[in-house]
């Protein structure tokens, strides 16, 4: 137990070590400058559109949808790279070889990207609340809300981060297998527009998966109460909303734990160097 517990303290520090280290790394600074410029960019240039028939400026529809998109993007795609790296690195196969190595690993990979995803929204929240009008409406309940949800977001979303790391072939395959399908889940769920505007059967596919309700849920903390009207079945639909992203929730703690600790046992040395000479060829 004490292993267990010295493990996980040192994954904590490890995970705030890589998150200071992030902010002071001028490609991630980069990376997130540009998500902020391209994003506000998209919104400025629609700043005069009206979204539909429901009185809403483009910014505020849109941007409480985006922030729910970067949330699920970022908390998926960063630790499937991540993983899918440190595996192909050997960094696993150390912490494997350590007492309570995994453990701690996982610690360090969930206090890394959860904090990380701070300064993504911060980048896109900050700018919108000083360029458009209107785009809070909840007032302090509203933001109390958008707290909760994207603690439960993070919870619905970042285990399928790893177990996606953990049986993607290797890291040059993380945006076939992951970025792409987490793209056209984006463009389905009503992110950029109503998802009213699209097929039966699409609307059907978006509601399975978590982006359609952590959009749908970041709309009811920002966007007026009248602003309902434009939602599927004229409701913000909070207790479904909660009880699927619990059940994806508890669906991703089942399964990241047996499909990583699965990976790990099939790790070697043989696989690392296998790993390294795949990933020069690629760059040749």
């Amino acid at each position: 137990m004490n292993a267990l517990r010295n493990a996980v303290r040192q994954g904590l520090r490890r995970g705030w070590t890589e998150f200071e280290q992030s902010l002071r790394s001028p490609q991630d600074q980069a990376f997130y400058v540009f998500t902020a410029l391209i994003t506000l960019s998209v919104l400025w240039v629609n700043r005069d559109d009206e979204v539909g028939d429901t009185g809403l400026m483009y910014p505020t529809f849109a941007l409480p949808s985006i922030l729910g998109a970067l949330l699920t993007f970022g908390v998926v795609i960063g630790p499937a790279y991540s993983l899918a790296m440190e595996r192909e690195d050997g960094t696993l196969l150390r912490h494997k070889a350590l007492p309570q190595g995994m453990p701690g690993y996982v610690t360090g990979q969930l206090t890394y990207h959860s904090l990380s995803l701070v300064p993504s929204l911060l980048v896109v929240l900050v700018p919108s609340l000083l360029l458009f009008d209107g785009v809070m409406h909840g007032g302090v309940a509203g933001w109390v809300t958008v707290v909760g949800l994207i603690v439960l977001g993070l919870f619905a979303t970042l285990p399928w981060g790893i177990v996606l790391g953990s049986v993607v072939p290797g890291v040059q395959k993380v945006g076939t297998w992951g970025m792409l399908p987490v793209l056209v889940l984006i463009t389905i769920s009503g992110i950029f527009v109503p998802v009213q505007t699209m097929w039966g059967w699409v609307q059907a596919v978006a509601q399975v998966f978590p982006v359609y309700w952590i959009g749908l849920g970041m709309r009811s903390a920002f966007l007026p109460p009248e602003a309902v009207t434009a939602e599927l079945g004229d409701s913000w639909r909070t207790g479904p909303m909660v009880l699927v992203l619990l059940a994806w929730t508890v669906a991703g703690l089942l399964l990241a734990p047996r499909v990583l600790r699965r990976m790990a046992r099939r790790q070697s040395g043989s696989d690392v160097e296998a790993a390294r000479e795949a990933a020069l060829q690629w760059i040749k």
